[in-house]
């Protein structure tokens, strides 16, 4: 693999970020697996640190707006995050508790650029859940349509998207069977995520 563009090394921390309307919609805290500039792997351990957008209710909002408040969580499940900036989706590996496979997630989004602490994104609302088994689930498909009505994102295109990846499947990857390495602690975001 060609190194060509890399800048994080094995065990960096780095902040996985969706950006809307110039600010930092929302981000989770990642370690730096494998960087090949146009690929990347982060591993999202359970216990990794996550920012959010909530409204004045606490609830968390899932349409981008203007107006928001950030809260925290922490990951709840074991994931292996595969980027390709070539493409218009980023490639979720989610484990169970006992590290064991469980699904693939296609998060479709479109790359902006990466930083010495980001990898930044811009969300397309629409997902996929793909299982070992050949079954497939859509999801958040109203948020799709939500957002495409906002003039937020171009349906027709994701749409396209999620075609191309049900007809030429992106995945297995080799990443299913990873295991961390043992002294790699659930990070918190590293300093100045927040800022562009």
């Amino acid at each position: 693999m060609s190194k060509r563009g890399a800048i994080w090394s094995r065990g960096d921390v780095v902040a996985l970020r969706d950006i809307w309307f110039g600010q930092v919609w929302r981000a989770i805290a990642g370690i730096a697996i494998e960087d090949a500039g146009e690929t990347s792997v982060f591993w999202i351990p359970p216990g990794a640190e996550a920012s959010y957008p909530v409204g004045p209710d606490g609830r968390e909002i899932r349409i981008p707006q203007l107006e928001f408040t950030r809260a925290e969580r922490r990951a709840s499940a074991p994931v292996v995050l595969v980027c390709d900036t070539r493409q218009p989706w980023t490639l979720w590996h989610f484990h169970r508790p006992d590290g064991a496979f469980d699904r693939w997630y296609v998060n479709f989004e479109r790359h902006l650029g990466r930083s010495a602490i980001a990898y930044d994104s811009v969300d397309h609302k629409l997902d996929l859940v793909a299982r070992p088994d050949g079954s497939i689930e859509w999801k958040d498909e109203d948020e799709l349509a939500h957002a495409a009505g906002l003039g937020l994102v171009d349906a027709s295109e994701v749409r396209a998207d999620a075609e191309r990846v049900v007809a030429d499947p992106p995945w297995p990857t080799g990443w299913e069977g990873f295991r961390p390495e043992e002294d790699w602690a659930a990070p918190d975001l590293p300093a100045g995520w927040d800022g562009l």
